[in-house]
């Protein structure tokens, strides 16, 4: 059994928001807030980013239209003990799903943790 780091990315919808700033401060903080109160304070919350077609730079993964922004978001999380890097996406999105229902959710990487980096922070 080792341990694993999982990426998952959330698709956050904000409404009634004029600035993308604005969006992105408040995607982050309902996530943040939601997965706080299900005693999740082990994941990690940022904004996700979205590479331009024409250029590649990357830039915030937000988008508003009509005062309703969406909101990538990157979520992380070290998953202990799993049998291999499916089995620790399995339980990252469970783990994650709960406490963020109705969030469409998608893993995006897992790898195996070194034997320096699985010690929690």
């Amino acid at each position: 059994m080792s341990n694993y780091l999982v990426a998952m990315e959330a698709a956050w919808l904000v409404r009634d928001v004029e600035e993308i700033d604005d969006a992105i401060g408040v995607a982050v903080s309902e996530a943040g807030k939601r997965l706080n109160a299900a005693d999740m304070d082990y994941v990690e919350v940022e904004v996700g980013a979205t590479p331009c077609p024409a250029c590649g730079e990357a830039f915030d993964s937000a988008y508003i239209a009509a005062d309703t922004a969406l909101v990538g978001l990157l979520l992380e999380m070290k998953v202990f003990n799993a049998e291999g890097t499916q089995h620790a996406s399995r339980i990252a999105k469970s783990e994650v799903g709960g406490a963020l229902r109705d969030v469409p959710l998608k893993v995006i990487d897992a790898f195996e943790l070194d034997d320096g980096d699985d010690s929690s922070e």
